[in-house]
């Protein structure tokens, strides 16, 4: 009896897009990133998986959208490091070292969900990161991950399995207070019942 033979499965192509104010630039980083494997070049960034930018006068300028962003330049400063994050900045690479083969390789760690920047520029912005929580986000109560520490400490609970009653005895909030946090977690990420918020913050690494 002949064995059925199986179809190779091929691994689907990055989609990637570049954006370059200098029409030459953009030009070479197409054809640098366009003979690489497993690269498909989009026009439209809100068509491809990773944005290949190069930071010229202004980060602000660069699409913003779903992709991953790989950012090309020399030394940005703290205020265009926070643009290039607000667009999904994930791979910092300098412009001396932006060969093809560097390119391919920060468009794969992009798409990996790898992130990639230099200590100087790493070091700005989690100074940036400490300044955002002590002056915005810790005088509103609110932490890094977006959520209260009260909120917070119902959805671990929750997660250990306890009901609302249980929760709101053990933090001394009354049980309407636990109903509401709960109600302002599902409105403010859209989802459906307590498990899919317990889920949802697993996933999200928010617990």
């Amino acid at each position: 009896m002949t064995t059925p033979v199986r179809p190779v499965l091929r691994a689907e192509k990055i989609r990637v897009a570049v954006h370059a104010a200098d029409p030459l630039v953009r030009a070479g980083l197409r054809s640098a990133l366009g003979d690489g494997p497993g690269i498909s070049l989009r026009d439209d960034p809100e068509q491809a998986d990773v944005l290949v930018a190069v930071a010229d006068d202004d980060p602000r300028r660069i699409p913003a959208g779903s992709a991953r962003l790989v950012l090309v330049a020399d030394q940005p400063n703290q205020a265009e490091l926070w643009a290039a994050v607000e667009r999904g900045l994930a791979v910092v690479v300098a412009r001396s070292e932006a060969t093809p083969a560097r390119l391919l390789r920060a468009v794969a760690d992009a798409h990996a969900g790898r992130g990639d920047l230099p200590a100087e520029q790493l070091g700005s912005l989690l100074r940036g990161i400490s300044r955002l929580h002590k002056e915005v986000l810790e005088p509103r109560e609110l932490t890094l991950s977006g959520l209260s520490p009260r909120e917070t400490e119902v959805l671990r609970l929750l997660a250990e399995g306890f009901d609302t009653g249980e929760i709101a005895r053990r933090v001394a909030y009354s049980d309407r207070t636990v109903k509401n946090i709960l109600h302002g977690l599902l409105s403010r990420f859209n989802l459906r019942n307590r498990t899919h918020v317990v889920a949802y913050a697993l996933r999200e690494g928010l617990i």
